[in-house]
Order: C-alpha cells, then sequence, then structure tokens
C-alpha cells in the first residue's frame, strides 16, 4: 500500500497501487491469455477492455516496483544486480514519459501474460469527492524472486502489509482511507492463503451484496 502525499487530490491517504488507462496500453500483441474481446466481456465495454489489464501491470511496475511479466516463457524475475538496475532505469524513464510499457516489453523480451491479474471490482468515485474516478481493481500473487518498491517521488510511504494490519491500522487512527480501499480489504481480508482467495475472485464470489449503501460509496457492479 502506498500512503499519498499531503496535497493534492486526497492527501495522506493510503491506497492502492494505481493510476490511469493511457492509449499506448493497448498492446495486444504483447499480451498472452487474454485477448481483447475477452477482457471487453469481463469488464462489460464494448471494446478496448485489454487496456485495463496493461495498465495495471504497468501502474503496478512504476508504482511499487513489481513486474508481472513473461521472459522466456517463464515468469520475470531479475536475473543480476545489474539486470535489476536496468530495470530500475526502465521503472524511471516509464515515470518521466519517456518510454512506454509496450516499448519496454519488446526491448526486453517480455510478453503480459493477462490472467496473472484478476479483475476485482469496479469503483466510481461519489460525486462529493474534488476528482472523480471511474477505477477497475485487480489482484495478483505477488511473484516469488521480486520485493516492493515505492515509487518516492509521487508518494509519502510504503507498506508491504496483511489486509487484516491495514485495517487494524485504519481502527487505530494510523492511517486513513476511503470506502473503496477498506471495502476492498475487507473482502480479502479473512481468506488464509491466496489459492483461496483467488479461486474466489475467479468465481465473483469474493464482494458483498451491492446495497444501496455500497453503491453510494462507489461500488458498482463489475460490468
Amino acid at each position: 500500500m502506498l500512503q499519498r502525499p499531503g496535497r493534492g487530490d486526497f492527501p495522506d491517504l493510503h491506497v492502492f497501487p494505481g493510476g490511469k488507462v493511457d492509449a499506448d496500453d493497448f498492446v495486444p500483441e504483447l499480451v498472452t491469455d487474454v485477448d481483447d474481446l475477452q477482457a471487453s466481456q469481463t469488464l462489460g465495454v464494448d471494446a478496448g477492455g485489454l487496456r485495463y489489464w496493461v495498465a495495471a501491470v504497468r501502474e503496478c511496475f512504476e508504482e511499487c516496483g513489481v513486474l508481472l511479466a513473461d521472459r522466456g516463457g517463464e515468469l520475470f524475475v531479475p536475473g543480476s544486480d545489474g539486470e535489476a538496475s536496468r530495470f530500475d532505469a526502465h521503472r524511471h524513464a516509464l515515470i518521466a514519459g519517456e518510454t512506454n510499457f509496450g516499448a519496454l516489453c519488446r526491448t526486453e523480451g517480455l510478453t503480459i501474460r493477462g490472467r496473472l491479474a484478476h479483475y476485482h471490482s469496479h469503483w466510481v468515485t461519489p460525486e462529493v469527492a474534488p476528482r472523480r474516478f471511474d477505477t477497475r481493481f485487480f489482484i495478483a500473487r505477488m511473484p516469488d524472486g521480486q520485493a516492493t518498491d515505492g515509487h518516492a517521488w509521487e508518494t509519502a510511504d510504503e507498506a508491504w502489509v496483511a489486509p487484516s494490519q491495514a485495517l487494524e491500522y485504519f481502527e487505530a487512527g494510523r492511517w486513513q482511507m476511503i470506502s473503496p480501499t477498506l471495502i476492498t480489504l475487507q473482502s480479502i481480508a479473512d481468506y488464509t492463503d491466496v489459492d483461496s482467495m483467488l479461486e474466489a475472485v475467479a468465481v465473483e464470489a469474493h464482494l458483498p451484496e451491492l446495497t444501496d449503501e455500497l453503491f453510494h460509496q462507489g461500488m458498482h457492479p463489475l460490468r
């Protein structure tokens, strides 16, 4: 989880890594296991749904240094300190807008394994918020051999934390969070292992019933 800086929209909040979908995120030739038709049907959009998967993978890399991609048919893990440094430079270039994710993948021989990112939920910021977003949340297994590294240029702090611990920090007043973050944490906090959590997400059994109150707080149907 990342803590936003004490300025701008939603100051000081603890949030998940994320960002906006870019035009350059439509690279179907670089995505395995999911095509645009499947992605669009899963999200309930006419076309272009695959951009959300690519954006989720890209933002995960930009904001917390975790890269959900394959190379040579194997899940990517930096092979040496020199390679880790090279990918850190790629990350800086992405954040600075000096390259795009598709170009990075082509340069490094990477493909995006689409099914590593699982569609979790759909949120639209309530009308009272200073800025409004139509947001899709994704969830993924943390890859072996990688470690989180928060984007210090745009965030105040980072933490790799169990969902139950994050909720305790909120209850104790140590962390500030808004409804989408809290309800997402609550939706996964009771699972004791990643496999059972992802199985529930796969059959869409992980979310609470969409009540009028939850809709008011920003939760929307998955599609």
